[in-house]
């Protein structure tokens, strides 16, 4: 049975909260949250000064009664800094322990920033801490109260020796310095932080943690997730980018508990927005495997539909000939075109517009005249490819339209990212609009080909339309 999840307005309330004056944060925010909810450590890739430390303060405000840590960690830190100091009355009777209380092993909710300047002994420590929920204290190993470690670093390490602990955090942010389109709002920011007031009456309670941690797997997978987890593997191994089978299961786990949160019945497509957040091992890997998600899962990448470019320039090309083609007349209308445009350029009143109207009548008489059947058959080619433009076109809307509809109800998924999503299903819409409009014009001059009557009724050989 799928246990009963917290109200959207009230999940909705502790994301503006914890978001409110964090410029460009908003997936950040989001999937700090969702990863503390899933019981999973995250990380935050950037900069000092882009408000890591800030976003884990205020996280910890989002759970009822959570115990707050917060630590720099150098090469020069010592295990009492993170555990405790050693009990002096232990030691009196022969053991080795520390004293944790108010330390690393008490908390629910803990900050590390420079997590991976940390010597060998604490990042041994911590591997079992961050995994376990555990922490050996003495000779006795001990259960601690761990919601999630929010682990701050300014580069991704590269030593080999550092991977398992950096395995440990599922959820991988990249946090930049604010852009130049909110460059001005940052200056203009009050410089109050969120209080704890706000959140206090919508914080989530150990028992409802608990309870959503050992339901969410009873939600199940939508049909769609397997086959583009498959797609997405093989992807990852062409890249290359290794991912363990731990890190497929922790994934499935927090997609579950995204669909549960929002009051889901299944884990659907668009869940999937998640995953470049918890594969990439580098931030620069990151753009290629959102571009996937909107390409592949959320079927909003841009399109390009190269055929119907392709049928639009050869019908007006081909137009641009037939148009300009001359008739099988002589000279002697062209030069009487000549004399008429010479005498009609500087004539004035009504005579002038005379030696208008029969230089207009000439232009035309000199044009190449086609049979009705010509004419006919070329508007025929275009309006049938304007009919599997207007069908492809229908096909976009409706499926910008679900989109819309679908995007409206996500919680987790960032604002800015479904903005992107649909301006790109815009887009898509406003070239083939253009496209459509390029065909109607070239209809439009076929159907004004002069027409002789006296010409046999052939039909012309259809424009080639292939690349």
């Amino acid at each position: 049975m799928i246990p009963a999840t917290p109200s959207r307005a009230r999940l909705s309330s502790l994301i503006d909260t914890l978001e409110a004056g964090l410029l460009e944060r908003s997936a950040a925010v989001r999937l700090a949250l969702l990863g503390a909810l899933a019981g999973e450590h995250v990380l935050l890739i950037g900069p000092p000064g882009t408000a890591k430390s800030e976003l884990a303060r205020r996280l910890h405000r989002a759970f009822d009664g959570a115990r707050y840590f917060e630590r720099l960690l150098t090469r020069f830190s010592t295990p009492e800094e993170l555990f405790g100091p050693l009990s002096l009355k232990a030691l009196e009777q022969d053991r080795y322990e520390r004293l944790t209380d108010g330390y690393l092993p008490t908390a629910s909710i803990a900050f590390l920033d420079e997590v991976f300047k940390a010597n060998s002994a604490i990042l041994n420590a911590l591997l079992t801490l961050l995994n376990e929920r555990e922490f050996d204290n003495g000779s006795a190993r001990t259960r601690t109260p761990l919601i999630s470690v929010i682990g701050a670093t300014n580069e991704v390490p590269q030593d080999e020796s550092l991977m398992a602990f950096y395995d440990r955090f599922l959820v991988r942010v990249p946090v930049a310095a604010v852009s130049d389109a909110s460059f001005a709002q940052l200056l203009a920011l009050a410089p109050a932080r969120a209080s704890a007031a706000p959140m206090a009456a919508q914080a989530i309670t150990r028992e409802e943690l608990g309870q959503w941690l050992s339901g969410r797997d009873a939600v199940p997978l939508a049909p769609e997730v397997v086959p583009h987890l498959q797609a997405l593997r093989a992807l990852c191994a062409s890249l290359p980018l290794g991912v363990s089978d731990r890190r497929w299961r922790q994934l499935i786990g927090l997609l579950r508990s995204a669909a549960l949160t929002e009051g889901r019945a299944e884990v659907d497509g668009l869940d999937l927005w998640l995953v470049p957040y918890l594969l990439a091992t580098e931030p620069a890997q990151l753009a290629g495997l959102q571009d996937w998600f909107a390409r592949e899962v959320a079927q909003a990448a841009p399109q390009d539909a190269p055929w119907l470019a392709r049928a639009a320039d050869a019908f007006e090309k081909q137009l641009e000939i037939e148009s300009r083609a001359p008739s099988q007349e002589g000279d002697a209308s062209a030069g009487k075109l000549a004399l008429a445009r010479s005498i009609g350029g500087g004539a004035e009143g009504g005579e002038g517009e005379m030696l208008r109207m029969m230089t207009a009548s000439l232009e035309a008489h000199l044009r190449k005249h086609y049979s009705s059947a010509h004419v006919a058959a070329r508007v025929a080619q275009v309006d049938e490819v304007l009919a599997t433009a207007r069908q492809h076109q229908a096909q976009i809307e409706a499926q910008a339209a679900a989109l819309a509809r679908a995007l409206r109800d996500r919680l987790w998924l960032p604002p800015d990212l479904a903005a992107q999503l649909l301006r790109n299903r815009r887009q898509t819409l406003a070239m083939l609009a253009a496209r459509v409009a390029q065909l109607q014009g070239t209809r439009a001059g076929f159907a004004a080909l002069p027409v002789d009557p006296r010409q046999a009724a052939s039909r012309p050989e259809p424009i080639a339309l292939s690349a």
